[in-house]
């Protein structure tokens, strides 16, 4: 077993070059390498980390910038409805009051109109009246003209 003991202390005693040059590898990796390597990622992480955060900066500025141009394009929408209801109210009062001037222009016409009828009534109801007289004048002349010979013809044939 003094042996075993011994081989094993030789083969240890061989092995701490080894063990020493995978020591200073491993020290030269980390600094040479691994450190780098994990800058580097932590760098990229950090990028990524903070690109991602002004990505969702910018998306909610976006969606602030949304909301506030829906908003303008809303009140727009209803200064245009409120433009065009007054245009309309406009446009129907000067409609209305067209047509209360027709109206008015109507009635004096018709106004107008029926005192020239009353007017040429009158006149023809007095044109009438004196035709009518003169007529009854000439039928009752006519008549009287008549009766006279035939008054006569009676007296004679008497």
């Amino acid at each position: 077993m003094d042996q075993v003991f011994s081989q094993l202390g030789q083969l240890f005693v061989q092995s701490i070059p080894t063990v020493i040059l995978v020591f200073l590898l491993v020290v030269m990796l980390d600094r040479l390498f691994f450190r780098p390597l994990a800058q580097v990622l932590a760098r990229r992480e950090e990028a990524t980390v903070g690109a991602l955060a002004r990505a969702r900066e910018q998306a909610s500025t976006a969606e602030e910038k949304a909301r506030q141009y829906e908003a303008a394009l809303q009140a727009a929408r209803q200064e245009v409805y409120r433009q065009r209801e007054a245009e309309r109210q406009a446009a129907l009062a000067q409609r209305d009051e067209a047509l209360k001037k027709a109206r008015q222009e109507a009635e004096s016409l018709v106004a107008e109109a029926k005192k020239s009828i009353d007017l040429q009534v009158r006149a023809a109801q007095r044109e009438l009246d004196t035709v009518g007289r003169q007529l009854a004048m000439e039928i009752a002349d006519a008549l009287l003209a008549e009766e006279k010979p035939l008054r006569r013809e009676r007296t004679l044939l008497r």
